[in-house]
């Protein structure tokens, strides 16, 4: 399917630039086949949701273009349905440069940035402004309840195409609020106690250097040599034996795919999911791991490893199965094999990495959500069937997700060595 940010973008001039500078080829798929219908999902609505801010470039009868900041409490701009944007217009300094512009060429581009994130959304679409004398309703819908700005119209805007940014070169900035609840955090903690020992006996010394909250129960932990050296080389699908002290004070282990880009040497990623129901060990994890963190563990091991030959992916996970299953896309990308991956999970803001795959993989990725009304679960037969005949399946995920894979692939006749699985319990 036709790229409908590639329709728009991709100008004679844009693709002869491309050309010359050799990545036309990378681009030229995103032209390919019917147009897309470009519907806002949750993630976009989400992200929208946010923001307090937007950047609005509109061009005039000369020719010249002319970019806007638009400002107001998070949501001001409102999403009216999957295509259509809305945001209430208030008064400003008079010189009215957009709403001339808009009057003669209703063509908008919008960018949409999260700078503590190093996230940007850029969208194209055909604005109209909205008297409220003729529409009060609509100019209703568009205002924030206790913001005291006067509104001068409205401006509704038909999505035509958007996409997903790089977040190389993304400065992080952070509001007012954001550092004043950082502040506060730093001003309630005690004086650090000394470094703890290490917890494991291992031959591999690392240190928790970083923590990102990913999801509501999902954690990712950056974990660095001690000696800040380079780490032993971890191939795709490989997983470390972490040693963990505990509640009752007895020392147990716990295995966690790496998440790590494999080209990187500086520092292994796992992302942990806190059950509260299981055995202790991830909740052990998230409530006693801090940035010091020592652990003394063995290097990663591989039984989950990635084919190294050119036969095209089909990448399949479910929930925190994503860890290896991403490490291996990246891989795959890397090296220029074709694959495609299928990420199922509840809910949009309960998938770990999904902005992060959605930006690197825009052409290989379908995310299915099964606690969403309106949107279609993953589908295993479909996906089997369309998977090209010397594709090598890998899934992770819990058991009854392999199993379905499994039950699948034998139907279809699938040779039970091309279906490796790496299962989460």
């Amino acid at each position: 399917m036709a790229s409908a940010f590639a329709r728009i973008a991709f100008t004679p001039n844009v693709r002869a630039a491309q050309t010359r500078m050799g990545s036309r080829d990378g681009y030229r798929r995103l032209e390919t086949g019917d147009d897309e219908v470009a519907a806002l999902g949750p993630m976009e609505t989400e992200f929208i949701a946010e923001r307090d801010s937007l950047y609005q470039g509109t061009v005039g009868e000369s020719g010249w273009p002319y970019v806007q900041h638009r400002g107001g409490p998070p949501g001001f701009l409102k999403v009216l349905d999957e295509r259509t944007l809305g945001y209430a217009d208030f008064s400003g300094n008079r010189q009215y440069l957009s709403v001339g512009n808009l009057a003669g060429d209703d063509r908008v581009s919008l960018f949409l940035m999260d700078y503590a994130q190093q996230r940007r959304l850029k969208m194209w679409g055909r604005a109209r402004l909205v008297d409220e004398e003729l529409e009060p309703e609509l100019v209703a819908r568009l205002e924030s309840p206790g913001y005291r700005a006067r509104v001068e119209r409205g401006v509704v805007i038909h999505i035509e195409a958007y996409d997903w940014n790089c977040p190389k070169y993304i400065t992080p900035r952070y509001t007012k609020a954001q550092v004043d609840e950082l502040l506060q955090s730093v001003s309630r903690q005690t004086q650090p106690a000394p470094p703890a020992a290490p917890i494991g006996s291992g031959s591999l010394a690392l240190t928790v250097t970083g923590m990102r909250q990913m999801t509501p129960r999902i954690r990712a932990y950056e974990l660095r040599p001690t000696d800040w050296g380079d780490l032993p080389a971890a191939a795709p699908g490989a997983h470390l034996t972490v040693p963990l002290r505990l509640a009752d004070g007895s020392l147990a282990t716990r295995q966690y795919s790496l998440a790590t880009h494999p080209a990187r040497r500086d520092m292994y990623e796992i992302a942990v999911l806190r059950e509260d129901e299981g055995r202790g060990g991830s909740a052990t994890i998230h409530e006693n791991w801090t940035i010091g963190t020592r652990l003394d563990l063995d290097p990663p091991l591989n039984q989950f490893a990635l084919h190294d030959d050119a036969r095209p992916a089909l990448l399949i996970a479910g929930g925190i199965g994503i860890t290896p299953i991403k490490a291996m896309a990246q891989a795959l990308q890397a090296r220029d094999t074709p694959f495609m991956l299928h990420y199922t999970g509840r809910r949009p803001e309960e998938m770990a990495y999904r902005d992060r795959l959605t930006i690197e993989f825009p052409q290989q990725l379908r995310l299915y959500f099964s606690r969403v009304a309106g949107h279609a679960r993953m589908d295993i037969d479909a996906i089997l069937r369309a998977a090209a005949v010397n594709a090598v399946i890998y899934v992770c995920g819990p058991a009854a997700l392999i199993g379905a894979v499994v039950s699948s692939a034998r139907k279809f006749g699938i040779a039970p060595e091309r279906v490796q699985s790496e299962s989460f319990t």
